[in-house]
């Protein structure tokens, strides 16, 4: 048994979005009073090469792996580190609560629904909420430093939708739209806080996109909106940005919601882990 005194770095290793362990995990920590967790979040793991960062991750940063992989030999690798680095790989199907116990050193409260009770992380969900809505479409600019992310790209590329999903993780997010023949607002390109993230489409979709939306408007169906020579144009410009600034850019022509948002909550990561290590 090893009984921890500061925060435990807890990594959730999954091959899909990551919603399950997320859940899972978050309901069986609160049954620990005092421990504070550092998520290490590590989602859409599906190769040999994934796997090996991640453990180099866990090497880094030591502590209970939560996993949900159906390949088994992605799981028999990664528990193999596990073993080598002395740290519990826990399968989420396994008795989660029993393996954290023998880790943290404490008795688990036994109380369901725990993670339903009006605590601090629930208030901090509430108010992410509230924020990214005040900060959609590039509204309340600012105090937009105040952010976690900000989500930047041409109309129709799922920013708000993208934003809803984070801000229930607990993060404040803020969008920003890409207007032809409009400048970047200054408050954006001088925020030092908040991780910007460019989002992009296929022109081809997007302008398929745009149509439908302008049909159920009842608006006309001829601009340079839907015009594709305008739209390729206005993809590249924004890609050109996004080189120009250094964000990190996200194609979602093939991605859903859960999938964009779950790569630029491992961006965020990423960065977070940087920034522990430069401390």
């Amino acid at each position: 048994m090893m009984a921890t005194e500061g925060p435990v770095h807890l990594h959730l290793v999954s091959d899909s979005t990551g919603e399950t362990i997320h859940q899972v995990a978050r309901a069986c920590l609160v049954q620990f009073e005092g421990v504070k967790a550092i998520e290490h979040t590590w989602f859409l793991v599906r190769t040999a090469a994934h796997v090996d960062k991640v453990i180099a991750g866990i090497e880094a940063h030591p502590g209970p792996v939560l996993v949900t992989l159906v390949d088994p030999h992605l799981y028999s690798k990664l528990e193999a580190a596990g073993r080598a680095l002395k740290v519990p790989v826990i399968s989420v199907l396994d008795p989660v609560l029993g393996a954290l116990h023998h880790y943290l050193g404490k008795k688990a409260r036994g109380r369901p629904g725990r993670q339903h009770e009006m605590d601090a992380a629930y208030f901090s969900r509430i108010e992410a909420m509230q924020f990214t809505l005040m900060h959609d479409d590039g509204q309340h600019l600012h105090d937009i430093d105040h952010a976690d992310i900000v989500l930047v790209g041409v109309s129709r590329t799922s920013k708000t939708p993208t934003c809803l999903y984070i801000a229930n993780r607990g993060f404040k997010v803020a969008n920003v739209p890409l207007v032809p023949g409009i400048s970047l607002p200054r408050e954006l390109t001088t925020a030092t806080h908040p991780l910007i993230v460019g989002l992009t489409n296929d022109p081809n979709r997007l302008v398929q996109i745009r149509r439908n939306r302008l049909l159920m408007l009842n608006q006309g169906s001829e601009s340079d909106y839907i015009n594709l020579d305008e739209v390729r144009r206005e993809v590249t410009e924004a890609r050109r940005l996004f080189e120009r600034q250094g964000w990190p850019v996200i194609d979602v022509t093939r991605r859903s919601i859960e999938e964009t948002a779950t790569e630029i909550l491992q961006i965020y990561q990423d960065r977070k882990d940087s920034d522990i290590d430069r401390d």
